[in-house]
């Protein structure tokens, strides 16, 4: 009799109906074909297929990348955040079975009533049993609760890939921006060489009498404040290498270079490829996704707030006046029940924890939206970026070629007693300017390419895997 009541009751746990609450559905969000500034025909294969290794080729960066990867402390961080979220899952899961604890007494009564009558003596009381409670998910409600923890343990894993891209795309940011310092302080060290070398043909002129003064100063001022930059840059490129070896996780040091900055190479034009594929491709739009999954079905478990909560108790063990009793089993006690509960007056509290759970949905979806058209963007923006500093850069080129032959002419004609030492001194300022221009035009250029490459969402994906779930998740999820 007993095993069969037992099998009724699981059969009656097992057997339930559908999770109440609506079931989840993208948002439907119209994208456009291609995006905005994309030349090239969309294709299957785009920029952010390449894995970072192919679209970054200087040997030195790969290795600050994959030091990063390894110990960058934001990345273990955000590990353990999943770890986090996986175990809060295993929490929620654990309501799917019978919940079974034990408890035991001692104690010391008088005047209790026992069988015979009333007695007046004191007693020992010695109590021991093993309880179970389980709630039965009719209704769905912890299914529900189930797919809102796994959709947070989800969320967790695409803010950990993130990261991932994030980082790669900082520690390649930050490189090349070390790498264009380091070609500012080559043309700051060669302009202040450039005026040194004025100062001195201005200041042997002037000993000979055919020179003003006035020159000497020009010259002098000119050569004082260009090397005035030199400290200032080298300033800055210590502060990008401690930039860098904190994104590294290790102390401030010195950082390795690779290839200079004029020798760095582009990657092949490749397709940014289709819109759709952000939905797809972009942690932190599917980490939104999930957020959303989640709030969704919370939605789920607080509609089920109006519903009674039906479970089962049990409670198996012994009480006597001798613990040898209880140890024996010749005080055997047992009991099982079945229970209802629900609500009926709470000042409201049920509805408005259903409304509350409709706005957060709500206040989610858009932010889902809206998380898309910012990817969208992002990509439009790298795309003109990366089209147009071509054109930069080409006409750049130009005026330092034009402005290195001024600066040429200007002294053979000065040197020849056709031009005053004014047009010298203003061709030389202006191409120290312009090289500096060139050289972040060319930074620009590829951090334009690394900024497509985390907007498509690239970069990823070999250093990321699923949560490894229990075969339980598959079977009660929707």
């Amino acid at each position: 009799m007993k095993t069969q009541l037992l099998a009724l009751l699981l059969a009656a746990g097992l057997i339930t109906g559908c999770a109440i609450g609506p079931n989840y559905q993208r948002s439907t969000i119209t994208l456009p074909e291609t995006y905005r500034s994309q030349v090239e025909a969309p294709e299957a294969a785009s920029l952010a297929d390449l894995p970072w290794w192919e679209v970054f080729r200087d040997d030195k960066l790969k290795a600050l990348i994959e030091e990063a990867l390894q110990n960058n402390y934001d990345l273990r961080i955000a590990a353990t955040r999943v770890e986090q979220a996986r175990a809060l899952a295993g929490v929620t899961r654990a309501e799917f079975f019978p919940q079974i604890g034990y408890e035991g007494g001692i104690g010391r009564t008088q005047g209790a009533i026992q069988f015979q009558g009333f007695s007046n003596e004191a007693t020992d009381v010695f109590i021991g049993a093993f309880t179970m409670s389980w709630e039965l998910d009719v209704w769905g409600k912890i299914r529900r609760a189930n797919e809102a923890a796994l959709a947070d343990l989800f969320a967790s894993e695409e803010f950990r890939r993130g990261i991932v891209l994030s980082l790669v795309s900082e520690v390649a940011r930050a490189y090349f921006d070390l790498l264009e310092l380091d070609l500012e302080l080559d043309i700051a060290r060669r302009t202040t060489e450039s005026f040194q070398q004025t100062l001195t043909l201005f200041t042997q002129r002037f000993q000979m009498g055919v020179a003003s003064k006035l020159e000497t100063a020009r010259a002098e001022a000119s050569l004082a404040s260009t090397a005035a930059t030199i400290p200032d840059i080298e300033r800055q490129i210590v502060a990008k290498e401690n930039q860098i070896s904190i994104l590294l996780g290790r102390g401030p040091a010195a950082i390795p270079r690779g290839l200079p900055l004029v020798d760095q190479a582009f990657p092949p034009e490749t397709p940014a490829g289709l819109p759709s594929q952000l939905l797809e491709r972009r942690p932190d739009i599917k980490r939104v996704e999930q957020t959303l999954v989640a709030a969704n079905a919370r939605v789920g478990v607080a509609k089920a707030g109006f519903l009674p909560t039906i479970g089962l108790t049990g409670l198996r063990g012994g009480r006597s006046d001798e613990l040898e009793d209880i140890v024996k089993g010749s005080a055997s006690i047992w009991t099982i029940a079945g229970g209802l509960a629900g609500p009926i007056l709470q000042g409201g509290l049920v509805y408005e924890n259903y409304q509350a759970a409709i706005a957060q949905w709500e206040q989610t979806k858009l932010q889902y939206e809206q998380s898309v058209l910012i990817a969208l963007k992002e990509v439009s923006n790298a795309l003109i970026d990366q089209q147009k500093l071509v054109e930069v850069q080409k006409e750049q080129a130009r005026a330092v070629t034009a402005l290195q032959e001024s600066v040429r002419l200007a002294t053979l004609r000065y040197t020849g007693g056709f031009a005053s030492y004014y047009e010298v001194i203003e061709a030389q300022q202006q191409l120290f300017p312009a090289e500096n221009a060139l050289a972040q035009t060319r930074r620009d250029r590829l951090a334009a390419v690394v900024q497509l490459y985390k907007a498509l969402g690239g970069g990823w994906s070999a250093y990321s895997t699923s949560p490894e779930l229990p075969e339980l998740w598959h079977v009660v999820l929707p």
